[in-house]
């Protein structure tokens, strides 16, 4: 076989194999959405087992009865035809054997011809020893087995089943029956019975049965397909009108035809979509009288919040003039104050949420710029809570299309709720992008408190807190990541947590670079890995590269660096760790200097061992 012929006889065989497979694939699914074809080739192959078992225990009850009807006539016939022989050679001389034994099987056989009987036509052969110890025989001896003339020799009426072929052209089995003699003992007498009727009388059956075993399997086929049309049309029926149900088309409805268990069954089902159309529709009336009264709070308290907020102002810009009681009062309610307007904030964008109204305001811009404006903003909480946040950002531009404006609120709540649970311990925020995946994800994890088993899910909801005891040193609402997570879905991105009671908590947030392209994986993991968190709290982080680096912020960022400072870490990491223990009770200008110092001192080599998780010993 030459290479071109033996290529074209794998490219045949892939083809062949790819078409059996879609072929396959095309039946399989055929079968699991099918439940009448299911159902037909059940009870097909479960009637085709019956009727073979059937017509095998049949087949053989028949063939079994004709044979002993044969056997029996045929030893009938045999008794017989002894006789017959034993009344032509008794008295004959022994000096012509052969013409004796020609003689009497002629005149069984009508002249040489088959003989017809009771047990159906027959042919005769004789055998028997001349005195000249010779043996002598007439007609087809040859037919007859050896195994069978030994019996027969020992004087035993035998029969065996055997393969012949006679001078009329018949080829096939044969029952045949050998008789010893008594009055001659040399003498032995066969009786050859052709099986050709009774094949014929096998095969017809044979044919009948199968014929009708089709039949009947068509029949069945049929009358399984009717029933079953008759069970799954109904409940097509219910599948289609509940897919459309569940598209929002509430006035679908099953026809109900008699009163059998298909029309209870559409009855039922009707019931019980008037009720769910009735519940829904009350739900949809008071989730918008809900939104319209949030809304319209919101709205209607604006004046009178602004007249307070004036005077107020009024009063707190006059507190030197004022007692310390007064004074003190003054910047109580200017604080509540604020945090009432955030509350009133985040119920009109909630309310925006639930109506469906909200809109993005998409920007091309660097994500880095809206991670630095949140910390920015939340820097005078790290401060007050003594929380050092550490920065992870790359170095090159991540320019993604995004609402600036709902990424800051999300990282600034993200960061808000971080130092607020972080029980002074350090708090990261990190950023890396990933191209091919379409994705931008920003991490922020505090070893604070953490969170329960199950817990991870109800930090979204509204109003939820784990500790309602706790404080909030951010003013917090309780809205913060519930609108988090709405930004995150209105960008269509993702707003995931996770925690661990001890360890602390982590939420990602991840964005797609490109709207209307497929959002792939993040490109930073969710769970940290020990080493990593064993790394923060060593307080081992890269070069200082934000321009604004405040007190209680260490900023990093990702680089390759320079090899050669990769002996500096761990001193660079001392020195962190003590404006860490000094963080909130000396002075945040030694902590910073610290902080900056040990920066410079193990850029490159903190930046690595921040990427790999090895930390320095």
């Amino acid at each position: 076989m030459t290479a071109g012929s033996r290529s074209r006889l794998e490219q045949s065989l892939v083809a062949a194999r790819a078409w059996f497979t879609e072929v396959g694939v095309a039946l399989g699914h055929l079968w699991q959405r099918s439940l009448q074809l299911r159902v037909a080739v059940s009870t097909i192959t479960l009637s085709l087992i019956v009727l073979t078992i059937l017509g095998l225990v049949l087949t053989d009850q028949i063939t079994n009865r004709m044979l002993d009807t044969k056997i029996n006539a045929a030893v009938e016939e045999m008794a017989r035809a002894r006789n017959a022989v034993h009344s032509q050679l008794v008295g004959v001389g022994t000096h012509d054997t052969s013409s004796s034994l020609t003689q009497a099987r002629n005149e069984l056989t009508s002249g040489g011809s088959p003989q017809t009987g009771v047990a159906g036509s027959y042919d005769v052969a004789l055998a028997m020893v001349d005195i000249g110890q010779r043996e002598v025989s007439a007609g087809p001896i040859q037919d007859v087995p050896d195994e069978l003339r030994k019996f027969v020799r020992r004087g035993q009426v035998s029969r065996q089943f055997a393969t012949i072929s006679d001078s009329n052209g018949y080829h096939g089995p044969a029952l045949i029956i050998g008789s010893p003699s008594i009055e001659i003992p040399t003498l032995e007498t066969y009786l050859i019975f052709p099986l050709a009727s009774e094949q014929r009388t096998l095969s017809l059956m044979r044919g009948t049965m199968l014929i009708g075993g089709i039949v009947l399997l068509v029949l069945l086929a049929a009358i399984t397909a009717l029933v079953t049309r008759q069970v799954v049309l109904p409940i097509r029926s219910a599948a289609r009108i509940a897919g459309r149900f569940a598209d929002g088309r509430l006035k679908e409805r099953m026809l109900v035809r008699g009163e059998d268990d298909m029309a209870r069954l559409a009855q039922a089902f009707n019931e019980m979509a008037e009720s769910l159309s009735n519940q829904i529709t009350q739900l949809e009336e008071f989730g918008n009288l809900q939104r319209r009264f949030t809304s319209d709070v919101s709205h209607e308290l604006r004046t009178p919040l602004t007249t307070v907020r004036m005077a107020a102002d009024l009063i707190h810009g006059s507190s030197d003039d004022l007692d310390p009681a007064l004074a003190r009062s003054a910047e109580l309610l200017v604080n509540e104050l604020d945090r009432f307007e955030g509350l009133l904030n985040d119920l009109l964008e909630i309310s925006r949420h639930d109506a469906g109204v909200a809109e993005l305001q998409v920007e091309s811009l660097d994500v880095r710029m809206c991670a630095r404006a949140a910390i920015s903003t939340v820097r005078h909480l790290a401060k007050d809570a003594g929380v050092e946040v550490v920065i992870d950002l790359p170095e090159d531009p991540l320019v993604a299309e995004v609402d600036p404006r709902r990424v800051e609120r999300v990282l600034r709540n993200l960061l808000a709720n971080a130092i607020d649970h972080s029980e002074g311990k350090p708090v990261l925020i990190r950023m890396r992008g990933d191209l091919d995946a379409n994705a931008v994800s920003v991490v922020v994890r505090d070893q604070g408190v953490g969170l329960r088993p199950g817990e991870e899910k109800l930090v979204f909801n509204r109003f939820w807190r784990s500790d309602p005891s706790r404080m909030r040193r951010s003013g917090g609402t309780g809205l913060g990541l519930s609108i988090s997570v709405e930004d995150a879905n209105l960008h269509e991105g993702r707003l995931e947590a996770w925690g661990e009671v001890g360890v602390g908590a982590s939420f990602r947030l991840t964005l797609p670079l490109v709207r209307g392209k497929k959002l792939g994986a993040s490109p930073l993991p969710l769970e940290p890995m020990r080493r990593q968190v064993r790394q923060v709290e060593l307080g081992v982080v890269p070069n200082a590269t934000e321009p604004d680096n405040a007190p209680g912020v260490v900023a990093t960022a990702a680089g390759n660096g320079s090899s050669g400072a990769a002996a500096a870490p761990t001193e660079a990491a001392a020195q962190l760790n003590n404006s860490t223990t000094q963080a909130g009770t000396a002075a945040p200008k030694a902590g910073a200097t610290a902080s900056s110092a040990g920066a410079e001192a193990g850029s490159a080599g903190a930046d690595a061992a921040s990427e790999s998780g090895d930390v320095p010993s």
